[in-house]
C-alpha cells in the first residue's frame, strides 16, 4: 500500500556561528556535526499539541503518531557555500532564519546581521526577475503565452520591490498570481520565521529588534544554549525547570508551533485503541482532500466524513459515544472544509 503525504519542508538559514545547527539539534534531536560527510542534514520535529496528548491519554492506543515537521540544515562554507545552500533549500516551503544576538551588543548590530543574509536572498531573487524580464522583452506581445503574459504583468512590480531592498513576502497577491510565480521559487516570497539567539529569554530585546528591523515576519527569541539543556531533561524535570524561570513551555516548542502555523498547516485526528494519529493538511482542505492524506483511495471513494470537533469531544465527556448521543457528531460531505482539531472517521467505497 502506497501512502500519500502532503510534502512540507522547512530550511534553517543563518550566518556562521549564529546557532543554526544547535537550534536544528534542539528541535529534531539530530546532531549535524556528527553526520560525517553530509553537508545537508534532515530531521523531524514533533509539533507540540496538548489536544493530541489528551487524546493519547484518553484512548491509550498501541501506537501514537503526532504531527511532525521536517527541517533541513545545510552546513556549507567557503566560496561555494551560497550555491550549496541554494541547491539544498530550493524546494523548501519556508525558512527559519536564526540571527546571532548572543555575541552582539545592541539591536542595531543584530539587525545588521539579519540584513546581511536577507540582502543575499533579495539579490538572488532580483537576478531571477531580471533574467526573466530580459527574455520576455525579446518576445513579441502577440506571441506571448498566457503564463508569459502573466509574468510580464507581475515581474516589474517584483523588481520594484526588490530594488528597494524589500522581500517579496509582504506583496499582496491573489491565489492565481501566487500560482503563476511559484515556478520561480523566489526565496523572499516564502514564509520566514526570525529566531533571535539571545543570551537569555529577553522579550524586550526581541521586540526592539522587530521594531528596528521593520520586518513583517514573526520574531521569537531563544537562548540556544539554555534550550539545549532543557531539551535534554525528562518531562518532569523539564516542567520543574520551566516553572522556576516563569515559563510554561520551552522556546523551541514555540518555534515549531509557529512554523507549523506559518505554513498554514492544520491537523485533524483519527483515534482508537490501535492508534491515535494527527494528520497534517493545508488549511482550507476539503474533507476528500484531507482523506487523501491517509490514502488516495479515501479521496477517490469518499462518501461521508463523521466529524466531531475536539472541543465538543471534551465537553461530551471525552468519548465519541457521548458526542454522538449529544448530537455533536456530524456527517459531512465533499464540500466540508476540515477544521483544525477535528476528530474524523471517513466513509469510503472503492
Amino acid at each position: 500500500m502506497i501512502l500519500w503525504e502532503i510534502p512540507m519542508e522547512i530550511g534553517i538559514v543563518g550566518l556562521g556561528q549564529s546557532g543554526k545547527s544547535t537550534l536544528f539539534q534542539i528541535m529534531t534531536g539530530v546532531r549535524s556535526s556528527e553526520i560525517y560527510g553530509e553537508s545537508t542534514v534532515r530531521g523531524i520535529a514533533r509539533v507540540p499539541d496538548g489536544r493530541f496528548e489528551n487524546l493519547v491519554s484518553t484512548f491509550k492506543p498501541a501506537k501514537v503518531s503526532p504531527a511532525q515537521i521536517p527541517f533541513t540544515d545545510v552546513m556549507a562554507t567557503g566560496e561555494d557555500a551560497w550555491d550549496s545552500i541554494r541547491q539544498a533549500l530550493g524546494s523548501a516551503d519556508g525558512f527559519v532564519h536564526i540571527v546571532d544576538a548572543f555575541t552582539a551588543s545592541n539591536p542595531a548590530e543584530v539587525v545588521k546581521n539579519y540584513r546581511k543574509l536577507t540582502d543575499e536572498l533579495i539579490i538572488s531573487d532580483l537576478m531571477i526577475v531580471e533574467k526573466r524580464l530580459e527574455r520576455l522583452a525579446k518576445v513579441q506581445k502577440a506571441s506571448l503565452k498566457p503564463d508569459e503574459a502573466q509574468h510580464l504583468a507581475l515581474l516589474p512590480k517584483a523588481k520594484e520591490i526588490l530594488d528597494e531592498g524589500r522581500p517579496l513576502r509582504g506583496w499582496e497577491l491573489g491565489e492565481t498570481e501566487m500560482r503563476s510565480l511559484r515556478g520561480f521559487a523566489f526565496w523572499t516570497l516564502r514564509p520566514e520565521l526570525v529566531v533571535i539567539n539571545v543570551r537569555d529569554d529577553n522579550p524586550s530585546f526581541t521586540d526592539e529588534f522587530a521594531n528596528t528591523a521593520e520586518t513583517t515576519s514573526p520574531v521569537i527569541g531563544i537562548n540556544c544554549m539554555m534550550e539545549a539543556e532543557i531539551a535534554e531533561l525528562n518531562p518532569e524535570h523539564r516542567l520543574e525547570f520551566l516553572k522556576s524561570i516563569g515559563a510554561t513551555e520551552p522556546a523551541f516548542e514555540r518555534i515549531v508551533q509557529t512554523t507549523f502555523t506559518l505554513l498554514e498547516r492544520i491537523c485533524y485526528f483519527t483515534v482508537g485503541e490501535d492508534e491515535v494519529k494527527a494528520w497534517v493538511i493545508p488549511a482550507g482542505s476539503t474533507a476528500p482532500r484531507a482523506a487523501a492524506a491517509i490514502h488516495k483511495d479515501f479521496e477517490r471513494g469518499f462518501i461521508k466524513a463523521e466529524v466531531v470537533s475536539y472541543d465538543d469531544f471534551v465537553e461530551c465527556g471525552e468519548t465519541l459515544a457521548g458526542a454522538k448521543a449529544a448530537g455533536k457528531q456530524r456527517l459531512e460531505g465533499k464540500e466540508y472544509v476540515v477544521q483544525d482539531g477535528d476528530i474524523i472517521s471517513f466513509r469510503f467505497n472503492v
